[in-house]
């Protein structure tokens, strides 16, 4: 109990210090550059009874959600075929490895040609942004398992697909779990530099449309929103591997009633 509540005072004077360091900074530049605490709160109040921000927030889940899940549910079976066929692998590893390395950003400009201005450009920078991170994580988690297993897999008659769902699979669970939960948060960069170029609601546009009537704690609202939006995202997919996947190696301790 104690350890409890040290861990708890240390976050309460954790957070008090934050608080203090953002009002000390307001009062140094005025809250014209750096709103307070109090300014930020009444500036998203102000959005909350005009309903723009769960509006924003709610557009800019969708938009992530579905980009993130659908780039994952490509992503993860890729990554485990290029890491269990060699032939694949010889061609698509340096393929990956030179794409990869080019911003989701910078497509922003050809996903508005190739996919309009609607939803799909945006869903589409989204999977994009997933896809790369979740595929190189998952094939770097096949080619960890080792060759012992799979052998032993071989020597009791299992089929190759037996070998992927009962071998590769969960052995490589940890690895595109991490690769997922990488890609959340490379998601919500990639969706805020879409919706600040090409769109009229969401949380990324609020932040680049508030310049326009230099409304600083609206920039702060909208900034403030994305970091709770991505810790709770990525505390609910926490919760999710804490639950289900343990016995993959994902979390290291089994929830309690299960060991």
């Amino acid at each position: 109990m104690t350890l409890l509540k040290k861990k708890w005072a240390g976050l309460l004077f954790l957070w008090l210090f934050i608080l203090a360091a953002w009002q000390g900074g307001a009062w140094l530049y005025g809250p014209e550059v750096v709103p307070g605490p109090a300014d930020t709160a009444a500036g998203a109040l102000e959005l909350l009874r005009d309903g723009s921000l769960p509006k924003y927030i709610g557009i800019s889940f969708y938009r992530v959600f579905s980009g993130w899940m659908l780039g994952s549910l490509i992503s993860i079976p890729l990554g485990i075929l290029i890491g269990k066929v060699d032939f694949i692998r010889r061609f698509a590893e340096p393929l990956l490895n030179f794409i990869r390395f080019i911003p989701p950003i910078a497509f922003i400009t050809l996903f508005l040609v190739w996919f309009g201005i609607g939803e799909q450009s945006k869903i589409a920078l989204i999977l994009y942004a997933t896809l790369f991170i979740v595929i190189m994580n998952t094939l770097t988690g096949v080619l960890a398992v080792e060759e012992d297993k799979i052998r032993a897999a071989r020597s009791m008659g299992a089929s190759e697909w037996q070998i992927v769902r009962h071998v590769i699979v969960p052995a490589t669970a940890p690895y595109i779990f991490t690769g997922v939960r990488l890609a959340m948060g490379t998601s919500y960069m990639a969706i805020v530099g879409a919706e600040m170029i090409a769109a009229n609601e969401g949380v990324g546009y609020l932040i680049w449309n508030s310049r326009l009537f230099f409304r600083t704690d609206w920039i702060f609202v909208g900034l403030l929103s994305l970091g709770l939006m991505g810790f709770a995202t990525d505390r609910l997919f926490g919760w999710f591997g804490r639950r289900v996947l343990w016995r993959y190696g994902v979390i290291g301790t089994a929830p309690a009633g299960r060991r």
